[in-house]
């Protein structure tokens, strides 16, 4: 007999639905459009041929529809790693867990999950408006030490070392090979570091000191088996580190909005995040 998930921990609303994304199974694609920004959502779905679904709760807003014949899903997930951990466990229910029965199902589903997020640039040779796909994401996060992983130890004790504050754990973990053969082959291609806030924990300050003003420097200069860290924000490393946990594929394509090193910030964001858009769903 499967064993029960409880109420407690699987947790629905009254209609049925999972408890933070107010979705149903049937409101989800197989392929699912991650995006930070609520109003973003609607910025990819204007780009659908038909709309079947809105809903929303909170900072989760899903439109779903269709592009051509192929149903896609657009999801907004908020800002860091805390709430890519809540969106990352939930569609994964929708999918392999019977939300009546609270038994994970026997024949795995596995999801195609695209991020197309903004990004600041931690290489000189990275400039504003270039788009960076993630072949690894760099942890500087806590979430994936709370799961059962498969890590590089090696690696990640090399990482952890040259960047030698004693309070991180680096962790990395790797994207899709086949979503990032999908997209546009002239994108960059790098390491995504991920942090756990914009301000400080990004090396920037306005009022408040933090307890080091190296560490762009520290992260530009990386060496990560050889290969520099391309650019750095907030959600990617979690993203894959909890895609390989529970079984789908994902990959991170980054806006670049900011270079770090130079100081400079795009003068038209919304065009490069708009061309993108488009790419991305003509090339899925």
């Amino acid at each position: 007999m499967e064993t029960q998930i409880p109420a407690s921990e699987l947790i629905l609303n009254s209609d049925g639905s999972i408890y933070h994304l107010h979705l149903l199974p049937e409101d989800i694609a197989n392929t699912i459009i991650f995006v930070g920004d609520q109003d973003r959502v609607h910025e990819v779905s204007k780009y659908f041929d038909k709309i079947e679904i809105k809903k929303h709760k909170r900072e989760f807003f899903t439109h779903t529809g269709y592009v051509g014949n192929k149903r896609i899903s657009v999801l907004s997930t908020g800002i860091g790693t805390d709430n890519i951990d809540i969106c990352m466990n939930e569609i994964d229910a929708l999918v392999n867990v019977d939300l009546t029965s609270r038994e994970i199902k026997k024949n795995h589903t596995a999801l195609n999950i695209i991020r197309i997020g903004t990004s600041g640039s931690l290489q000189s040779n990275i400039p504003v408006d270039s788009v960076v796909i993630s072949e690894q994401g760099l942890g500087l996060d806590s979430v994936m030490h709370f799961y059962n992983r498969q890590g590089n130890t090696e690696l990640e004790q090399s990482i952890k070392a040259q960047l030698g504050y004693e309070f991180l754990y680096p962790y990395i973990e790797n994207g899709s090979t086949d979503l990032i053969n999908q997209l546009n082959p002239n994108y960059i291609k790098g390491i995504t570091a991920t942090c756990c806030g914009f301000y400080a924990p990004q090396g920037r300050f306005l009022k408040a000191k933090g307890i080091s003003d190296d560490l762009i420097n520290k992260l530009t200069n990386l060496n990560v088996g050889g290969k520099k860290v391309t650019n750095f924000e907030m959600e990617t490393a979690a993203i894959y580190g909890l895609a390989g946990v529970l079984g789908h594929q994902a990959v991170s394509v980054n806006c670049i909005m900011a270079n770090r090193i130079d100081n400079v910030f795009s003068k038209n964001p919304t065009k490069i995040i708009d061309d993108t858009i488009k790419d991305v769903l003509a090339s899925l």
